[in-house]
């Protein structure tokens, strides 16, 4: 279904016989915002990943529950091996897109930013980081960083061995370490640096604008053809600077903008007559701004107006132990 799907219809509880929700739906229940987050940072699609989701409990649903020693294992299986052949469908789906593609922005709740690590890892810097990996790297390093999962639980997830999912994660690691913020930036320093690039375009001062941004800021705008954006990346501080000073007072006070936590941190959503229209979120380095993201694309903006629950889950890494247990098939 992809962006702006229906609703998933595992909310409609199943009870058993006495009136009590059953064991497979209480399960499910119970781990669906962690499962979510793992289809969200996967895809970087509230709407791929609600899919996702439906799919996993489907699966679920049929599933003989004094087979599965691990609820939680089991369902992060199911859920990795769904997200993994829809990640390679929108690779696809990216490939004709018009212009630019950014990840769907959710409006998250201040225990996101709470968790600097689940920050971290749904930012908008940190999901285009995770664009550059091919779908097994994206998996592994998800699922190894973000959720702390030993390597047999992940080798079970991606249909991989133990070993080759070690030198994947590795792989990846260096990978996202070389392209990610160079240093960890506070929500206080990114909410900083929001307020006054807000208040240097509001103001129309141009040099204000241009301390705020970094010599080698990238602009990325994505109207998915649907609104009307940046059909390809704008670089270097004075084009981009110039760019939102000319274009944004075209405006006038029909544009308004609002501070927001979006994935984890500060952002500012703009809505115009009222109807929201974009939310601009920002990388920061060294406490400037080196990127500047414009999301308008109408059917990506569905997750902003109203909050998207995150988890991580348990934060412990386990090991496997021995005994009977199905595998996820996906």
């Amino acid at each position: 279904m992809g962006e702006g799907s229906k609703p998933t219809t595992y909310a409609a509880e199943r009870l058993t016989g006495d009136g009590r929700v059953d064991p497979a739906t209480e399960a499910f229940v119970a781990h669906r915002n962690l499962l979510f987050t793992v289809a969200y940072e996967m895809l970087g699609s509230a709407a791929d990943a609600e899919d996702v989701l439906q799919e996993t409990w489907m699966r679920w649903a049929d599933v003989e529950l004094d087979t599965v020693r691990d609820p939680r294992a089991y369902l992060v299986r199911i859920t990795t091996r769904q997200a993994l052949n829809r990640l390679r469908t929108l690779g696809r789906r990216k490939e004709s897109y018009v212009g630019p593609w950014l990840p769907e922005p959710l409006l998250t709740a201040p225990d996101v930013a709470e968790d600097v690590e689940l920050a971290d890892s749904v930012s908008m810097a940190m999901l285009l980081v995770l664009e550059t990996l091919t779908p097994t790297e994206r998996a592994v390093f998800v699922l190894r960083e973000v959720f702390d999962l030993a390597y047999d639980e992940i080798a079970e997830a991606v249909g991989k061995s133990p070993a080759t999912v070690r030198q994947i994660a590795h792989r990846a690691r260096a990978h996202v370490a070389a392209r990610r913020p160079r240093e960890a930036v506070t929500p206080a320093e990114t909410r900083a640096a929001l307020q006054a690039f807000q208040r240097a375009v509001v103001t129309g001062d141009l040099q204000h604008l241009l301390d705020m941004l970094a010599p080698d800021v990238v602009f990325l705008a994505d109207g998915g053809g649907v609104k009307q954006a940046l059909l390809r990346p704008i670089s270097g501080a004075d084009r981009v600077a110039r760019l939102l000073t000319a274009s944004l007072p075209k405006f006038g006070s029909d544009l308004t903008v609002e501070p927001v936590q979006v994935n984890g941190y500060p952002a500012l959503l703009l809505r115009l007559n009222g109807e929201i229209d974009t939310v601009m979120a920002v990388r920061v380095d060294d406490g400037l701004i080196t990127g500047l993201y414009a999301v308008r694309n109408p059917e990506k903006l569905s997750h902003v107006q109203q909050e998207t629950a995150l988890s991580r889950g348990s934060k412990a890494r386990t090991a496997t132990t021995p005994g009977p247990q199905r595998s996820a098939h996906g």
